[in-house]
């Protein structure tokens, strides 16, 4: 909206060009989501469904009786600054229900006494990522680049809606294991982001910079870019809160449209292995022990038997680490590895 002032009205008023600036758009969308983040939650989180302990989980009972499920405050904020500073199009808005969705599904699993079941939650995961695929790729030929390829290479909508499928279900299902240790999931998940929306703002959205480096350039990359960073902010004012020892917790709806985010925002860079490159600490946390899990169910194959997941009930449980420990360890590998990670992605083509 901000941006489409600027170029009606930029004449009149001369200051209101800074609003046509996507570097101003991205600094004032993060500002803008970190700040309400931060004063808007405390004011809400005495009518938020408190968290009832999950089984099995290490110091489950240490939570017991907090406010949970605060991305029902902090998601409608990203949305709403998102729509402010993001220059409008209807695949954003699109973007933007998918993610309104996760959240309600995610609040409503929250506030049930016993908890959805976890087929149903699945089910719906995988609509939302269908749904998301469809708005991404507009069901039209996408241009993809990969590792090793120097040429990028143009997939059916078919492929792309598959692979994307895919990977949203799995980031969104991965996002959500992950949210055990205060600030963990917000920091790994931010981190991830972050480091997205400089890919999509520096280098995808940038037609130099993507030539240089012999990726594909896309018009709505920066776009993209200020969306990230907008999520980063709302994430930053959160975990403000949520720091150890924590004020409320995100709970379903906020995990889960973040992992939707994450995986949205991947693909919108075209490469779908940049999720291992961003958030391999997330995948490696919460996705891996959904595989275990999937293999032991349906195929009775046992793996990692020694090993408890989340990872980071393991290495609590196991090797004695405290909630800072595995807080900082884990994003310190996630902030080591990715740019690593990153290089290697980009100068190995």
């Amino acid at each position: 909206m901000f941006y489409h002032v600027a170029q009606y009205y930029a004449d009149m008023a001369g200051p209101l060009r800074l609003l046509a600036s996507y570097i101003v758009l991205a600094g004032l969308g993060t500002a803008l989501g970190a700040l309400l983040t931060w004063w808007v939650l405390p004011k809400l989180w005495h009518i938020l469904p408190t968290d009832k302990g999950r089984e099995y989980a290490i110091d489950a009972e240490k939570s017991i009786g907090k406010p949970m499920s605060a991305g029902i405050v902090f998601i409608p904020i990203f949305m709403i600054v998102s729509i402010l500073v993001v220059p409008f199009d209807w695949k954003f808005v699109g973007i933007l229900a998918c993610v309104a969705f996760a959240m309600v599904i995610g609040y409503l699993d929250d506030k049930s006494d016993t908890g959805w079941n976890e087929y149903r939650l699945g089910a719906i995961d995988l609509v939302i990522a269908i749904v998301a695929s469809v708005i991404i790729c507009e069901l039209q030929p996408f241009v993809v680049w990969l590792p090793i390829l120097k040429d990028s290479l143009v997939v059916s909508p078919l492929v792309f809606i598959s692979v994307s499928t895919i990977l949203i279900w799995t980031s969104i299902n991965a996002t959500n294991c992950s949210d055990g240790v205060d600030g963990l999931s917000a920091s790994l998940s931010s981190m991830a982001i972050l480091f997205l929306g400089g890919i999509l703002y520096g280098i995808v959205g940038h037609a130099d910079i993507s030539r240089y480096l012999l990726v594909p350039h896309y018009g709505q990359g920066a776009d993209w870019g200020i969306m990230s960073f907008v999520l980063v902010g709302c994430l930053t004012g959160y975990l403000w809160h949520n720091s150890y020892p924590s004020a409320v917790m995100m709970g379903d709806s906020g995990s889960r449209p973040i992992g939707l985010m994450l995986g949205v925002l991947v693909m919108a860079c075209g490469n779908p292995f940049l999720i291992i490159v961003v958030a391999f600490m997330v995948l490696v946390n919460g996705a891996t022990g959904m595989i275990k899990v999937a293999l032991l169910r349906f195929f009775k194959i046992g793996i990692f038997r020694q090993i408890r997941y989340p990872l980071h009930d393991h290495v609590r449980h196991n090797m004695g680490w405290s909630n800072t420990q595995v807080l900082v360890r884990f994003m310190l590998l996630q902030a080591v590895g990715t740019p690593i990670l990153l290089v290697l992605l980009l100068k190995i083509r």
